[in-house]
């Protein structure tokens, strides 16, 4: 399937694909009124732009672009196993379903791929292992989405053949991938990006304490996953992020599995983040919607839980779901809109509309008050 075309101006910096583009090695460790024209700044020609190609005939006008003002969706996360690896050859109707026209209407899209990119390897030692091939980036990219995090406890599930695999598809994708990289600097390089004259930078890394973060977080010479077991290496991103673009967005992975309320480690992370001047906190893992809404300035959604999804799940409202788009203006969210979808039989996330759509977005609002947060603006 054709990707569309690129829909942010200019590409500032790249996440682990620019880092491999510079030659590190796995040891050591325009613009036009109807979006962005896709033009890289030098030197940075191989950040991962996505390759202009012909719009989705079934994408949405998209509203006019606002100074100052850019829209960024965001999905939970994805899988392209079992039943949703036929996705991978959907033809006319995309790998994520209907809501990609959600994720088309927005200056940008993000979700977590949860799996290895890989088709080799040797599963680790841990129960559920998933991987798809370097397709998946392609099929992600012709389903709206603008970059893809990857800071998380399944993203080495088929070991360093598999890493090096992932950071090879990353490296030569045409959509950004975060939250992984050669090295620790790699894996914490935020993807910048500038819509409507608003830098956005995107950083993506992951709290969950497994054997993912335990043997493959990124360290200075060694390939891995962004790792924030201890948050000082993620607040320095977020600081260095905020210095070189005007909003920085933290994509993390986090909280207790089934979970509907945030661990005390994700509340006190947030802050952080937050100190350190995110605009953004989001983020997947628990497999269930957790609540969402303001601490302070900051747009806090602990977690969308799952999107495009592999198969069944033990936890009650597994299959609610949806797609939240923040509108920021001069740096600020000053908006937030809810997308409900419910996950069908084929792992496929379909929006609801009716008593439907009301039961999940409701649901999801009741969430909030063990958060601490406050209520986003509407």
């Amino acid at each position: 399937m054709p990707l569309r075309s690129p829909r942010w101006i200019r590409v500032i910096a790249g996440g682990a694909a620019l880092a491999l583009a510079a030659g590190c090695s796995l040891l050591d460790g325009s613009d036009d009124a109807g979006g962005k024209s896709g033009s890289p700044v030098a030197p940075v020609a191989s950040a991962g732009a996505p390759t202009p190609g012909a719009p989705s005939p079934t994408a949405p006008p998209r509203p006019p672009a606002v100074p100052g003002t850019v829209t960024i969706a965001f999905g939970g996360d994805v899988h392209f196993s079992e039943r949703t690896e036929a996705r991978l050859a959907a033809g006319p109707e995309t790998a994520l379903g209907p809501l990609h026209e959600t994720f088309a209407r927005a200056d940008f899209a993000m979700v977590n791929l949860e799996s290895a990119i890989t088709e080799r390897g040797t599963a680790e030692e841990k129960l559920y292992h998933f991987r798809t091939p370097a397709s998946s980036l392609d099929a992600l990219a012709a389903s709206g989405v603008d970059v893809v995090g990857m800071a998380n406890n399944h993203a080495v599930d088929y070991g360093p053949v598999g890493l090096q695999d992932s950071l090879e598809a990353a490296r030569t994708s045409a959509l950004p991938v975060i939250g992984i990289g050669t090295d620790t600097a790699a894996a914490f390089r935020p993807w910048i990006a500038e819509a409507n004259g608003v830098k956005v930078a995107f950083v993506a890394a992951s709290q969950v304490q497994d054997l993912t973060n335990a043997k493959y977080a990124a360290g200075p010479r060694k390939p891995g996953i962004a790792s924030a077991l201890t948050a000082t290496r993620l607040v320095q991103a977020v600081k260095e992020a905020k210095a070189a673009a005007d909003v920085v967005v933290v994509y993390m992975h986090w909280g207790i599995e089934g979970q509907k309320c945030p661990s005390a480690e994700q509340k006190t992370l947030a802050q952080k983040l937050a100190d350190a001047g995110a605009a953004a906190v989001v983020g997947t893992h628990a497999h269930v919607m957790q609540g969402a809404g303001m601490l302070g300035k900051t747009y806090v959604g602990y977690g969308f839980g799952n999107f495009l999804w592999y198969g069944t799940s033990p936890y009650p409202d597994s299959d609610d779901t949806g797609v939240t788009t923040l509108t920021i203006t001069h740096g600020k969210v000053v908006g937030e809109e809810f997308t409900p979808a419910f996950i069908d039989g084929r792992g496929v996330p379909v929006p609801q509309t009716g008593a439907e759509a009301e039961r999940i977005t409701r649901r999801r609002d009741s969430l909030r008050p063990c958060t601490g947060l406050t209520a986003p603006p509407a």
